[in-house]
């Protein structure tokens, strides 16, 4: 048998203990040898307060998944990858779009796999629903991501900051779904940013795409919906509607239910990542990063009421 891929969680918040760490003990091939964090501790893990630090002293790990705030994980994945390890990243893979790409050539360069992970593409609907859209004629589509920011993000000021997202944080999740699941490309038209007044990121957006058929794609992200939460991308086809719901969880065509699974999305994250390691490749689409930059980059900006956490 092979020996396991011996990974470091650089970042030990909410993520990684309700994701990451469940994942690595219920995939074969990886296993959590080390945990870089200033502020959290796993009783029976080596524990280093840095990135630097485990990479000094932890020569025998063959691998990092990067948890951390988008602002900071570009050096820190340039360190690891300089030091011959394998790169996982969590999503959005980074704080700017040009950050990427002496990434990936870097990885090139040493041998070694960089994965940008979409974790979103991994619900159970997902593939299945790519399966239906590539033999049917495409209508129109409408996205609605909306949920509640205190309850998914709590205390997480690094969020509001430039380069956090903001409501693109979870609205990416929903561009990583589309990017996967429609045949061709497509691109932002028109876009409108709520940004609170008292945050340097967005609360709400309502973004129009489109490809080069004409296809009328709409979006809408909020981070203020109370109550139920929405996830749900609805495709009108010439053989009927195709909903996508619950994040990807759930497929229905028309009123037919095809799929109704909850599937451990970072389950699959972790199979692929081994699976790249082995075969020495790398898998790194920016095509959602680069939709959330062309929407800041068009975006209207509209203020809203300032946003307090309670």
């Amino acid at each position: 048998m092979a020996t396991a891929i011996r990974l470091a969680i650089v970042g030990l918040g909410k993520i990684a203990r309700d994701q990451h760490i469940p994942a690595i003990a219920g995939t074969e091939g990886i296993e959590l040898a080390a945990i870089a964090s200033r502020n959290a501790s796993i009783d029976g893990i080596a524990h280093f307060a840095t990135l630097d630090e485990l990479l000094a002293a932890a020569p025998g790990i063959d691998a990092v998944a990067l948890c951390t705030p988008p602002q900071v994980r570009h050096a820190q994945a340039a360190a690891a990858l300089k030091a011959g390890k394998h790169v996982l990243l969590e999503k959005p893979p980074g704080a700017t779009v040009s950050e990427l790409p002496p990434l990936i050539a870097a990885a090139r360069q040493t041998g070694r796999t960089l994965f940008a992970t979409w974790h979103s593409r991994f619900a159970s609907a997902v593939e299945p629903a790519r399966t239906f859209l590539a033999s049917r004629e495409i209508k129109s589509v409408a996205v609605e991501w909306k949920e509640d920011v205190r309850v998914w993000h709590p205390g997480q000021a690094w969020i509001w900051e430039p380069g956090g997202l903001g409501v693109f944080d979870p609205g990416i999740n929903a561009l990583s779904i589309l990017t996967r699941i429609l045949p061709r490309p497509f691109f932002l038209t028109q876009a409108e940013l709520s940004f609170p007044r008292n945050r340097a990121a967005p609360i709400a957006a309502d973004l129009a795409f489109s490809d080069d058929t004409g296809l009328p794609i709409r979006a809408e992200f909020d981070w203020r919906q109370t109550g139920p939460q929405t996830w749900d991308i609805r495709v009108e086809t010439d053989t009927g509607r195709l909903t996508l719901s619950s994040g990807g969880s759930r497929l229905e065509h028309d009123d037919r239910n095809l799929i109704d699974e909850k599937q451990a999305e970072y389950r699959g994250i972790y199979r692929r990542f081994v699976e790249l390691i082995a075969n020495g490749v790398s898998d790194v689409d920016l095509s959602p990063l680069v939709h959330v930059a062309d929407a800041f980059m068009l975006g209207r900006r509209r203020d809203v009421e300032p946003f307090i956490e309670d």
